[in-house]
């Protein structure tokens, strides 16, 4: 995901509407291009918050730490 939006990292304001982080990841999406790509519906992208794995229903403050990454398989 990193290499597709080109860049590492980001910190930003949040509007006041986006209060979780399926909403985060509305909110990314709706900047069209590959965020539209990376963060379209139908992907599977995990989240985590302050290094948790968390659902989209997720509640953010100010200060967490997101981080979304594409779902992993290990052996």
């Amino acid at each position: 995901m990193r290499e597709q939006l080109g860049r590492p990292g980001e910190e930003l304001e949040l509007p006041p509407n986006v209060s979780t982080v399926g909403g985060l990841r509305d909110h990314l999406r709706a900047r069209g291009g590959a965020w539209a790509s990376v963060f379209a519906p139908n992907r599977a992208v995990r989240a985590a918050v302050n290094q948790d794995m968390v659902q989209p229903a997720a509640s953010l403050k100010s200060g967490d730490e997101v981080a979304f990454f594409p779902p992993v398989t290990g052996g």
